[in-house]
């Protein structure tokens, strides 16, 4: 089985709010994501507007948050332990810390921080003039040649997720992001969308969120994996060297078709995701039409899992 954790995107007011009600250990999560923020985040992911829960210093934690809420129920609630279970686990983009704290890399506590810090330095790295695009229909030779020939000394454009087949995600300078979409157009792809996102996540212009994410990276202890984890830097099963891969994260594409097909490629027939919405579902649905597909999203599907195993 393979265990995936969403990323930036899946998030929504009200998530998570049937297993924190349902059950005290997932409450003992969100108040500890709480306490290592320093603020009610749980108030806010219950509570608050969709602008707050967007803003990608909330939206990162918050994500994380509820995935562990499920991950922690089910190992307290129904002596299931994932990280047994799993043979591999994989995460979209801030889906991989997720991926890092189930799987026994790193505390919960940590996690939620390094998520707070990243997601504030992302944000604040190229607030004006960058942008993400999503395009959809176009193979991945196609739009590595487009952004080539868009990109120059002074304004770049990059791909920032190659997610599935036909769907990939172009990030940089606005005019250099503009002439990929279209040039997309021209090469026939079936629809380009402009992403409401803060930034140009996974490209060059992050390189100002580094060294504050260095810096606190540098305070976290990783543990060995009690599983490999399928890194978006790689595409392939990594058991070391996370500090390194996660700062590679903030400025490379996340290959999540790659790793997908390396789980397929390595027997997985089966992947879960756990956490907020259904994303990752649909993309690998796409990549990996066999694959046995479980979204663990709600105490009903959480129950419905673990009577399964």
């Amino acid at each position: 089985m393979l265990f995936m954790f969403p990323g930036q995107g899946s998030q929504k007011i009200g998530m998570g709010k049937d297993i924190y009600d349902a059950f005290q250990s997932a409450k003992d999560v969100f108040h500890e994501v709480d306490d290592a923020v320093s603020f009610k985040l749980s108030n806010l992911i219950f509570n608050g507007t969709e602008d707050e829960i967007k803003a990608t210093q909330n939206a990162q934690p918050a994500l994380m948050a509820v995935s562990i809420a499920f991950v922690k129920v089910l190992e307290n609630e129904f002596g299931i332990d994932i990280a047994q279970k799993a043979k591999f686990f994989a995460g979209h983009s801030l889906g991989e810390y997720t991926a890092l704290c189930a799987n026994h890399v790193i505390s919960l506590s940590d996690t939620a921080k390094i998520l707070r810090i990243r997601g504030a330095a992302m944000a604040n790295a190229y607030p004006t003039n960058g942008v993400m695009a999503a395009i959809i229909g176009l193979e991945a030779d196609i739009i590595e040649q487009i952004v080539i020939e868009c990109s120059s000394d002074k304004e770049i454009v990059q791909i920032a997720n190659d997610n599935s087949v036909g769907q990939i995600v172009v990030s940089g300078h606005c005019n250099a992001v503009e002439k990929a979409m279209k040039k997309a157009y021209e090469a026939n792809a079936k629809k380009v969308i402009l992403l409401d996102v803060s930034g140009p996540f996974h490209s060059e212009l992050m390189q100002n969120a580094i060294p504050e994410i260095t810096d606190a990276l540098r305070c976290i202890i990783f543990h060995t994996p009690v599983k490999p984890i399928i890194s978006n830097v790689t595409g392939k099963a990594e058991i070391n060297n996370f500090h390194t891969l996660l700062l590679e994260q903030i400025t490379k594409r996340v290959r999540w078709r790659e790793s997908i097909l390396f789980a397929e490629s390595n027997s997985i027939s089966k992947c879960i995701e756990i956490g907020s919405g259904k994303v990752l579902i649909g993309l690998v649905k796409r990549i990996s039409p066999q694959m046995e597909l479980i979204s663990v999203n709600s105490v009903e599907s959480m129950e419905n899992f673990a009577k399964a195993l």
